[in-house]
């Protein structure tokens, strides 16, 4: 009877952290560049003492990953917004100094003329962190180099002040944190991409389907509830089971 009780809670546990993921892509439905999360759920048995035996199975479900599908391609005409073609992506700066990388491209200048996304991350160039001095008009190519022309110079060339590491995640393992950054497994920076390029003027939207989220949270819910019937029948089987002992 436990066996089942056992079985029905690990369920149940899984349900709520799949509930939990699906929930976590809705909120970010409408936020730049995110990439919806991937839920993976695996079974995993306990062995007998001499290993003959499989006496319970549960299941241990986790985050392994994203869809890493691009999204919805656009127009804002925005000078400083920028969409990444392909896979590459935008290398930024972490909260504790390390190089991450983000698909999101709403870009926008500090007071100090840092340039930073959406989510306040500074951009990483060749040299580090991009800034911009103050006074010229800042403008992206489509391979990411920035240049900066003075307005009261209007016939000189524009200054290239750095160039946006467009990173090559492809052939290394990624992961994505809490921070909705992705980082290579174990440590270490991605290679930066030189074919990469962005459309200026344009933004990545999220890659969350709601209508496909809606109908798999409607789904767990029900697989919850019926983990939850499981575990009342398992209890009037025991009861019952009790009963009949009594009898006899």
């Amino acid at each position: 009877m436990d066996r089942l009780i056992y079985s029905a809670l690990s369920g149940m546990r899984s349900s709520m952290e799949k509930q939990r993921v699906l929930a976590s892509n809705m909120a970010n439905a409408e936020t730049i560049g995110f990439r919806a999360e991937l839920m993976d759920a695996r079974a995993v048995t306990v062995e007998s003492r001499n290993g003959s035996l499989e006496t319970r199975a549960m299941q241990s479900s986790a985050v392994r990953g994203a869809d890493m599908s691009q999204g919805e391609m656009t127009l804002t005409g925005r000078s400083l917004d920028i969409a990444v073609d392909g896979e590459a992506l935008i290398a930024v700066q972490a909260e504790d100094g390390s190089e991450a990388y983000t698909r999101r491209g709403d870009l926008t200048l500090t007071g100090t003329g840092l340039l930073v996304n959406g989510e306040g991350r500074p951009i990483l160039g060749d040299q580090g962190p991009i800034t911009v001095p103050p006074g010229g008009d800042m403008a992206i190519a489509p391979d990411g180099v920035v240049t900066v022309s003075n307005p009261a110079a209007p016939e000189a060339p524009p200054t290239e002040i750095g160039r946006i590491k467009l990173a090559n995640p492809v052939g290394s393992q990624v992961t994505k944190g809490l921070d909705n950054l992705f980082r290579v497994e174990g440590g270490g920076v991605l290679p930066a991409d030189l074919t990469a390029t962005v459309k200026t003027g344009y933004l990545e939207q999220s890659n969350v389907k709601l209508t496909e989220v809606l109908v798999e949270l409607v789904d767990q819910q029900r697989l919850f509830d019926m983990r939850t019937k499981l575990v009342a029948t398992a209890k009037e089987l025991d009861e019952s089971g009790a009963s009949l002992m009594r009898l006899s």
